[in-house]
C-alpha cells in the first residue's frame, strides 16, 4: 500500500504542472485550472491501481482533466489569462489571448494542443476524444478565425 502511495505521489509530482498548464491555456483561468486539474488527479488517485498499469497514465489523467475542462462551463466564458511582462511582446500575446476567446472549446483545445503542446494530430485525437479528422476540422477553422481576428492572410497561418 506505500508503495502504491509513493509512486502516484511521485507521478502526481512530474505531471501536475504540465496538465495544469494544458488546462489554463484551454480555460484562460489560473483558478478553474486548478480545479479541473485537482479532479482529474482525484478521479486518478480513485483508479490508480488499474491506470498505473497503463503504458501511458501520463495521457489518460491529461485526457480526464481535458475533458473536464472542456465541458465546464468555464470554458465557454474563456477568461482573459495575465499578460506577460514586456512590451510588443506582452501586446502580441494580448491579442493572441483575445482571439483564443473568440474559438470554440474544441478549436481552442485542438490548437493548444497541436501548436502549444506540440503533440501530433493523432495525440490530440486521442486526448479529445474524436477523430483525426475532426481535429483537422477544428484546426482549420481556428486557423480561419484566428487569422480574421488577427488581420492575417489564410496563406500565413496555414500548416
Amino acid at each position: 500500500m506505500r508503495q502504491r502511495d509513493e509512486a502516484f505521489e511521485m507521478f502526481f509530482l512530474a505531471e501536475h504542472g504540465s496538465v495544469l498548464r494544458t488546462v489554463q491555456l484551454i480555460l484562460g483561468d489560473r483558478q478553474a485550472a486548478e480545479d479541473a486539474t485537482q479532479e482529474a488527479f482525484y478521479r486518478l488517485l480513485i483508479h490508480w491501481r488499474k491506470v498505473s498499469q497503463y503504458e501511458r497514465p501520463g495521457a489518460w489523467v491529461r485526457r480526464v482533466a481535458i475533458r473536464i475542462a472542456t465541458r465546464a462551463r468555464g470554458a465557454k466564458r474563456y477568461a482573459e489569462m495575465e499578460p506577460a511582462a514586456g512590451g510588443l511582446e506582452s501586446s502580441a500575446r494580448l491579442d493572441l489571448q483575445r482571439a483564443l476567446r473568440g474559438l470554440s472549446p474544441a478549436q481552442r483545445t485542438a490548437v493548444i494542443l497541436f501548436y502549444y503542446e506540440d503533440h501530433p494530430v493523432g495525440e490530440v485525437a486521442s486526448l479529445m476524444e474524436c477523430s483525426d479528422g475532426a481535429v483537422k476540422t477544428h484546426l482549420h477553422r481556428a486557423r480561419k478565425r484566428l487569422a480574421e481576428v488577427l488581420g492575417e492572410e489564410l496563406d500565413d497561418v496555414s500548416r
